[in-house]
C-alpha cells in the first residue's frame, strides 16, 4: 500500500492513520540519539546479551548512514533508493512497507552513498534534510509532502571538492539531525548571511527566526535551558555556542577552530553545564550562567588528551561513557574530566545507548556489546554481531534491538 499513490483514500482514513501515528508510547524511538537526544532510554536495557538473540524480522534497504526512528506503530528510515535520497514508513510488526517518498538526487563520496541525516518524527510529522540542503516535513501517516525548503536559499552553498578545507557540511553533506521543540524546528543550514541556524513553524514552515554566520559541520543541536533562559545550543566550524530558543539571538559563545573544520558530537546537556569535544582540542565542560540578553560560558575543566572524533558520549550519575580517541573505551569522571577507566579493543566509531544500569554499545563493525555502566571498571555482559559495517546510530524500543547497515535493518527481540 503506498499512500501518496492511492487517490481513493479517503479523509478519515487519513485522519485514524494520523491518530495512529501520533500516540506516543513509552517505546517511541522517535529522535537523533532516543527521546531525548541523549542516548537514553526510559526502558530497561538487558541485563546479559546472548550471543545468537532472536531476530524479530529483516528487511532489505539501501545505501545511508541515516538511524532510524519509532512512533507509534510505525518505523521510519532514510536510504537510497532509484537514486534518491528516499524516506521510507514501514510497518513495526513485520517491516512492511507503507509509503515511500523520494525527497532529492542522492549525492555521495568516498564514503558511501544515500543519506546521513537521522529524520525526526514529532506531532504526526516526519523532519528530513537531504546531503545538500533540502529540507521536506512530510505527513508521517500519508507520507504527503507538507512543506519545504532549500538550503541554498538562504545562501548556503556547495563546494564540490571534499578536500577543499571549507565547513565540513558544505563539502561532505550534512549528516545533522534537525531540532524540534514545542511547535518550532530548528536547522542548521550553515549560512554566512545571517542563516546559520533558522527556526521554522512545524506546521506550515514559515520562517520564525534566523542566526548567526556560521558554517555547520555534522553536529545536531540541543534544547536546553541553563540559568532560566531556553536555548538552542550547538556546534558549528566556529565554535560552540547558545541562541535563545524564542528569536535566535546569540547568549554565548566558546570561539575554537578545529582541524578540517568539522565537529561531529552532539552538546551533552548536564545539570547547567555543556560537555563537547572535537578530534583536534579535546573534551571540556563548560557552565553558562546570567539571565539577561546575553550569557558567559567558563570552562569548569578542559581535558585536551581526550580527542574523540565521532561517537557522543553518554552521561550516567557522575561520569560519562564512550568511546575515545584511541579506539578505546572510557570512563570519565564529569566533574574533573580525569580518565576513571580506559579499554582498548574498539573501532572508529561506537553509539552508546544507556538505561543507566547497562550500556549498548554499536560498533561500527556491527558488534554489539553490552557493559555495566559502572565506574569500578569496565566490565562486559555480552556481545553478538549484529550487523555488518555501520555508521547508523541503533534504536531501542519495546524491547528490540533496531541496526541497519548499507544493505539491510534488523531487529533483534529481546523480550519486554
Amino acid at each position: 500500500m503506498n499512500f501518496p499513490g492511492n487517490p481513493t483514500r479517503t479523509a478519515a482514513a487519513a485522519f485514524l492513520a494520523a491518530l495512529v501515528v501520533t500516540s506516543a508510547s513509552g517505546a517511541d524511538w522517535p529522535d537523533w540519539r532516543g527521546p531525548k537526544r541523549d542516548g537514553w532510554t526510559t526502558e530497561s536495557l538487558p541485563t546479559r546479551l546472548p550471543a545468537n538473540p532472536s531476530v524479530r524480522w529483516k528487511k532489505s534497504v539501501g545505501h545511508g548512514y541515516a538511524g532510524v526512528v519509532i512512533s507509534g506503530d510505525r518505523l521510519f528510515l532514510a536510504d537510497e533508493t532509484g537514486g534518491q535520497e528516499t524516506l521510507h514508513a514501514l510497518q513495526l510488526t513485520d517491516g512492511k512497507e507503507l509509503w515511500s517518498l523520494p525527497v532529492a538526487p542522492v549525492w555521495n563520496d568516498e564514503f558511501e552513498n544515500g543519506p546521513r541525516c537521522t529524520p525526526v518524527v514529532a506531532d504526526g510529522r516526519i523532519f528530513f534534510q537531504s546531503n545538500q540542503g533540502e529540507f521536506v516535513a512530510v505527513n508521517a501517516a500519508t507520507g504527503l509532502r507538507l512543506w519545504g525548503f532549500q538550503f541554498k536559499t538562504y545562501g548556503a552553498f556547495w563546494v564540490p571538492s571534499p578536500n577543499s578545507g571549507v565547513g565540513a557540511a558544505n563539502r561532505r553533506g550534512n549528516a545533522g539531525s534537525p531540532l524540534v521543540h514545542g511547535d518550532q524546528v530548528v536547522v542548521q543550514v550553515g549560512s554566512t548571511n545571517n542563516a546559520s541556524l533558522c527556526a521554522f513553524n512545524t506546521k506550515d514552515g514559515r520562517l520564525l527566526w534566523r542566526s548567526q554566520n556560521d558554517l555547520t559541520c555534522f553536529t545536531s543541536p540541543m534544547i536546553a535551558t541553563l540559568d532560566g533562559t531556553e536555548q538552542v545550543v550547538t556546534a558549528t566550524c566556529e565554535g560552540l555556542l547558545g541562541v535563545a530558543w524564542n528569536d535566535g539571538r546569540k547568549l554565548w559563545r566558546v570561539p575554537f577552530r578545529t582541524g578540517a573544520n568539522r565537529n561531529v558530537l552532539t552538546p551533552l546537556v548536564d545539570e547547567g553545564t555543556i560537555a563537547f569535544a572535537s578530534h583536534t582540542t579535546g573534551l571540556r565542560r563548560v557552565r553558562v550562567t546570567g539571565s539577561g540578553a546575553t550569557q558567559e560560558a567558563t570552562d569548569q575543566w578542559f581535558n585536551t588528551q581526550l580527542r574523540i572524533n565521532l561517537s557522543t558520549p553518554v552521561r550516567v550519575g557522575g561520569h560519562y561513557y564512550g568511546l575515545g580517541p584511541a579506539r578505546n573505551y572510557l570512563c570519565v569522571d564529569r566533574a574533573t574530566g580525569a580518565v576513571v577507566w580506559t579499554e582498548t579493543g574498539f573501532e572508529a566509531a561506537a553509539a552508546t545507548l544507556t538505561d543507566g544500569h547497562t550500556l549498548l554499545v554499536l560498533l561500527d563493525t556491527g558488534e554489539v556489546r553490552l557493559l555495566a555502566a559502572t565506574p569500578e571498571k569496565y566490565t562486559e555482559l555480552g556481545r553478538f554481531q549484529a550487523s555488518g559495517k555501520t555508521m547508523s546510530h541503533p534504536a531501542w524500543a519495546d524491547g528490540r534491538l533496531y541496526v541497519r547497515d548499507s544493505r539491510e535493518l534488523q531487529v533483534y527481540e529481546f523480550g519486554h
